[in-house]
């Protein structure tokens, strides 16, 4: 029944909605850190927004009955991987500082659900091995660019922590690169026992 909804046409364009929004609304939380990068960067500066823009077009493509299998493996390992990173760097900074406000809690929030999404969603998902290579390239490739040469998000109060973070973010990458393995992998072993 709640797979039923949750693949509904109405929902879906809910969905796409919503993550749309937080599109829009995370490119815009990046303007200021944008404007002091240089642009060979800008398209590895905002990671969140544009993992949910990964998933917003695998959703068009849900919506009109094709599977964009680049975007949806893109869009599962950086939801997972971007979700979770803000999480752990909002507590962290929570930590350091004792207090967060509103907006740290609504980011906590909002960047769980995106993680949540990208798993409930896994069902939908039809990306090859190939994909997989493709956005593990991407990932790795993402990082290097944020920890060597020092274009990650910036938290004023934890950049003190930066190379414990780039190690930490660095096997988050390589947890979530396992987990779309592992989507791929029992996709195929189900299409063989249905066959």
């Amino acid at each position: 029944m709640a797979w039923l909804i949750l693949t509904h046409k109405s929902f879906l364009w809910i969905l796409l909605f919503v993550n749309i929004f937080g599109t829009v609304y995370g490119y815009d939380w990046y303007m200021w850190q944008l404007k002091i990068t240089d642009p060979i960067f800008w398209i590895f500066v905002p990671d969140s927004p544009t993992a949910s823009l990964f998933f917003s077009l695998a959703i068009i493509g849900w919506l009109i009955g094709k599977n964009f299998k680049l975007f949806e493996v893109l869009a599962l390992i950086t939801l997972v991987k971007y979700g979770l990173w803000a999480v752990v760097m909002n507590l962290l900074t929570l930590n350091e500082v004792g207090e967060i406000g509103w907006q740290g809690w609504m980011l906590i929030g909002s960047h769980f659900a995106m993680a949540v999404q990208a798993i409930l969603y896994s069902g939908m998902y039809k990306f090859e091995f190939k994909h997989i290579v493709i956005a593990a390239i991407w990932t790795m490739h993402n990082d290097v660019i944020d920890y060597v040469f020092g274009q990650m998000p910036i938290y004023y109060d934890i950049m003190k922590h930066m190379s414990k973070i780039g190690y930490f973010t660095f096997w988050l990458s390589i947890a979530c690169i396992l987990l779309a393995y592992v989507v791929w992998k029992f996709r195929i072993k189900r299409k063989a026992v249905i066959a």
